[in-house]
């Protein structure tokens, strides 16, 4: 395996990427989009916008879109009481006082209320996207208008991806000294552009699998010269969002790209981790009739258990009408396992990264990709055959529709946690190496969620008093 996956393009803007992906800039974001698209068709990255406090540090889609972002924003507040309930709490303290934070995640209206928080609690921060499609135009709009450095767009080029990360890390008079990262591009670049930026970071808090995969590939090789937060494993995430919100978000991402009815259809889920427990779930409630591929022999035996069946996805293929893949590993289903699709066969990704699907092997002369709406692609073969592929294979989602805010509160949550015990903690405390959450954060998280949210109904009261009765005897 290689340290890193994915390397930074050299070339120029690439064609392909912004042909299959021009219609690809409309937002899902709360079902409405605010659109002014007299100059749609210019690349942002050639356009001067200015806010009103007279900044043009940043670049987005279009800078008139802050006022229907905030109003997403605002929305996003009152179902994030988690997290509003840290800043209210904190922001007197001022924990981030000092911190200069650059960040690469999803920008969404439940983003821009982590980063919001994190500048109450006194950080500098600067944004760019982790995915070329999930940019809600008009947060990025809002948090841009606020003075928050945002370098994003909904449909980015390759090139242009890089570029926005360069302008977060490459600034003059201003230098981070914490990463929060979602995917691990972010820390690639600065190990591969910018070295020297280490020297003063605290640490970094990396958000999904595949980034922690690729922290403790650093670690492994002695390569990690600072602390990293391994937020992805923490309790908070796995049990909640990796769970929860994938079983909702894959329903709505599936409807609203092909209007599929999920009754009496073949799915095959790939991997049985808490984001495959919840596709599985959802799935199979609707009455799609769902199997499994999974290395991981625990985890095969709980979808055994659960009543999935568990089989081998070269032996299964042929009759599958959708395949998901959720595993944060690479070359899942490969050019081989497409060819032997069925026409018309659905597939898409729910893991973070887009090389779950081997698209590369796509791009070849003898395919014809065909754009029939936004975000979903017709790959068709020389004998007619057609296999639907939904967000160029990226994550499925936060490309095509929303995740629920309720439980992106209690991640945010976390990862602000995570950054102010990084960024607070004694010298010494961690070493250059990749952790877990201290208990300690993550009852104080559950805490958070509990006494703002739901204390209310007795029944959640004593669920969530049982769960951190648990935690503390897990500690004894």
């Amino acid at each position: 395996k290689q340290e890193f996956s994915k390397y930074p393009t050299k070339a120029g803007r690439r064609s392909l990427s912004r042909s299959i992906s021009q219609s690809s800039t409309d937002s899902y974001s709360s079902a409405a989009s605010y659109t002014d698209s007299s100059d749609d068709e210019t690349s942002p990255r050639d356009k001067a916008q200015v806010n009103t406090h007279g900044s043009s540090d940043f670049c987005v889609k279009n800078i008139k879109q802050a006022e229907f972002g905030r109003r997403e924003i605002e929305i996003a507040e009152q179902d994030m009481s988690a997290l509003i309930s840290l800043r209210k709490r904190a922001q007197g303290e001022k924990p981030l006082a000092g911190a200069k934070i650059v960040g690469c995640t999803h920008i969404t209206a439940q983003t821009a209320v982590l980063i919001e928080t994190l500048v109450a609690l006194g950080a500098q921060c600067r944004w760019t996207a982790c995915n070329i499609y999930s940019t809600q135009n008009e947060v990025a709009a809002a948090l841009a208008e606020t003075g928050v450095p945002v370098f994003a767009w909904k449909g980015e080029s390759e090139d242009d991806f890089w570029w926005c990360i360069d302008r977060c890390v490459n600034t003059e008079g201003w230098q981070a000294n914490m990463i929060l990262d979602d995917g691990g591009d972010l820390t690639h670049w600065v190990y591969k552009k910018y070295p020297s930026v280490f020297k003063k970071v605290r640490g970094i808090v990396e958000e999904s699998v595949t980034g922690v995969h690729r922290l403790y590939q650093l670690s492994k090789a002695g390569k990690l010269c600072v602390p990293a937060m391994n937020v992805n494993d923490s309790v908070t995430k796995q049990k909640f969002d990796n769970l929860y919100c994938c079983r909702e978000s894959i329903l709505d991402g599936l409807k609203r790209t092909t209007d599929i009815m999920f009754g009496g259809k073949q799915v095959v889920v790939c991997g049985y981790g808490e984001v495959g427990k919840g596709c599985c779930t959802a799935l199979k409630a609707l009455g799609a009739i769902v199997c499994i591929t999974e290395i991981d022999p625990i985890c095969a035996l709980q979808a055994c258990m659960d009543g999935f069946r568990v089989v081998k996805l070269s032996e299964v293929i042929r009759q599958m009408d959708v395949v998901i893949t959720c595993t944060g590993n690479k070359n899942v289903v490969t050019r081989e396992q497409l060819d032997r699709m069925k026409n018309g066969c659905i597939v898409c990704n729910m893991g973070h990264s887009n090389t779950e699907i081997d698209v590369a092997s796509l791009r070849s002369p003898e395919l014809t990709w065909e754009r029939v709406r936004s975000q979903v692609d017709h790959i068709i073969w020389p004998d007619g055959k057609r296999v639907v592929l939904l967000a160029e294979g990226r994550l499925l989602n936060l490309s095509c529709s929303t995740v629920p805010t309720f439980v992106l509160s209690i991640t945010a949550t976390t990862q602000a946690l995570a950054l102010i015990e990084l960024f607070n903690a004694p010298e010494g405390r961690y070493k250059q190496d990749v952790y877990l959450l201290p208990k300690k954060m993550g009852k104080k998280n559950r805490l958070n969620f509990c006494s703002e949210n739901v204390c209310n109904n007795y029944f959640f009261k004593f669920f969530f008093f049982f769960f951190t009765l648990l935690s503390l005897l897990a500690n004894l």
